[in-house]
């Protein structure tokens, strides 16, 4: 397992972004809430339609995205804390599909974009197969282990063996922030161990022992150790709630992955 924590922001074409060391090579970025066009409480690279942000930012800002990482297509999905998968394929042009939360795609030049502000975004790489993955995982994706139904549909579709893969997990709602106080209702008691703190749970190694259970290999995960709570370059749920005093009203921030496009595409 690897962690790699701010070191990892990197500017490009004037947006912000983590790079996972592990996924070099590959168009991919988690990205920071800064750079865009959308206003407050949205400011300002704000990715979700679902957010009551004006539909022109949000498109505006996902152009800003496939400009950053040179992809020609984003594949999103209206996220809903579940564990359906999608193949996206064949992508003709920016596409969301209803009621998922992860894409699997083995068509070059398209984004998987994962919509975040405080659930993780897992970034999946099979560089045998030349297969890509991503995973929306909040605490009800961890419950319901969207990890392995990702891994799952990476075998079932491409032949991809668990082994090959890379992970990357990116900056969400880290251990010191992850505050459960029915935990004994809402989470298995597999995931109790990871109390670090009286109501307090690490979902970093929660999901690193999922990706693991699913087949991969330790030194094959990366994560980069950021918590979104704490880290006001990033959009938070938790954190907009409590300074709002009421269901946080937020933007969403973008990790995206992509295999490059063939010279004949790009």
């Amino acid at each position: 397992m690897i962690t790699v924590n701010n070191a990892m922001q990197q500017p490009n074409n004037g947006l912000s972004l983590c790079c996972a060391s592990l996924l070099a090579g590959l168009p991919h970025g988690m990205f920071l809430r800064h750079g865009g066009v959308s206003t407050p409480p949205f400011d300002s690279l704000n990715l979700s339609f679902g957010t009551g942000d004006s539909p022109k930012s949000v498109a505006a800002n996902r152009r800003l995205v496939k400009e950053c990482l040179g992809v020609a297509h984003l594949a999103s999905a209206v996220q809903v804390h579940g564990d359906r998968v999608v193949v996206a394929e064949p992508v003709s042009q920016d596409t969301e599909y209803e009621g998922a939360d992860a894409l699997v795609t083995s068509q070059r030049g398209v984004g998987l974009l994962i919509q975040q502000a405080d659930c993780q975004a897992v970034l999946l790489y099979d560089p045998v197969r030349e297969v890509i993955g991503a995973a929306h995982n909040g605490w009800k994706g961890s419950v319901l282990n969207i990890i392995a139904a990702t891994v799952r549909a990476m075998e079932a579709r491409f032949g991809t063996n668990p082994a090959d893969l890379r992970a990357a997990i990116s900056p969400s709602l880290g251990p010191c922030c992850a505050e459960f106080v029915n935990w004994r209702i809402e989470l298995p008691v597999s995931m109790h161990r990871q109390q670090n703190r009286a109501n307090y749970f690490d979902f970093w190694a929660i999901s690193r022992k999922q990706l693991i259970e699913a087949g991969l290999q330790e030194q094959r995960i990366e994560t980069a150790g950021i918590c979104t709570v704490c880290d006001q370059n990033f959009f938070s749920y938790r954190r907009a709630t409590k300074e709002q005093g009421k269901p946080g009203r937020t933007g969403r921030c973008g990790s995206v992955i992509a295999l490059p496009p063939t010279s004949a595409e790009s």
